[in-house]
């Protein structure tokens, strides 16, 4: 498979996934509005805080990386997918495979 289509591939599910977050994410809000439960205090396990904050943090990881895959193919049509971006070599095929999103070589990438 060439990094176009794992790319656009990759593009699909996240914006799935994300559809679904925010399905939960709303769902959340909407069964806490009304109510006044004390959650903070309930002994009985997690608060609706807590599960409504990490909806949150994946939804905001989600379009984090929905970013990060447009920026790849924004570089794949602009020929310089590939390429790292700090020293202009090559990204190593493996790099690429493993992580179709890289920007920089694995040396930049571990400075």
């Amino acid at each position: 498979m060439d990094a176009r289509t794992a790319l656009e591939a990759e593009r699909r599910e996240t914006l799935a996934r994300l559809a679904t977050l925010t399905g939960d994410f709303a769902a959340i809000v909407e069964a806490s509005e009304g109510s006044n439960a004390d959650d903070e205090h309930d002994p009985e396990g997690s608060t609706i805080a807590f599960e409504r904050s990490q909806v949150d943090a994946l939804v905001r990881q989600a379009r984090a990386h929905l970013e990060e895959v447009d920026a790849a193919l924004a570089r794949i049509s602009g020929g310089t997918y590939g390429t790292c971006e700090r020293c202009g070599r090559p990204i190593a095929a493996g790099r690429l495979e493993a992580r179709p999103t890289a920007r920089r070589c694995i040396e930049c990438a571990g400075r």
